[in-house]
């Protein structure tokens, strides 16, 4: 038996919830399709950096959707949060998984397409 302030069990250990990436600041104002041209990139190239095709799809997938479907991405692939907005994370063999800001969110300076 536990009590109010026991530890959580090793079921639930490895289970963070995640939430939205924090507000940042590209360094130059940025527009929506150079800020989308950014994240194709990255995407493009992030399996060249290690890990499996599948992990870093499940990731872009969370990272595209609203936090309660990115949860349940992120559960049912064995992604383990490292950090809560998802900047840092881990596969189930232990590989270590990073993604840039501006994957997850949008900066504060992002500007209209002319």
């Amino acid at each position: 038996m536990g009590c109010v302030g026991s530890s959580q069990n090793k079921a639930e250990g490895n289970v963070r919830k995640i939430r939205k990436a924090k507000a940042w600041k590209h360094p130059q104002p940025i527009t929506k399709s150079q800020l989308m041209q950014l994240r194709d990139e990255f995407w493009v190239s992030a399996p060249q950096n290690g890990g499996t095709k599948e992990i870093w799809d499940a990731l872009r997938a969370a990272a595209e959707a609203d936090l309660t479907l990115a949860q349940a991405i992120v559960d049912s692939a064995g992604i383990i949060v490292h950090n809560a907005d998802l900047t840092v994370c881990f596969d189930e063999r232990g590989v270590r998984y990073e993604l840039p800001k501006y994957v997850l969110s949008e900066p504060k300076n992002l500007i209209a397409d002319t």
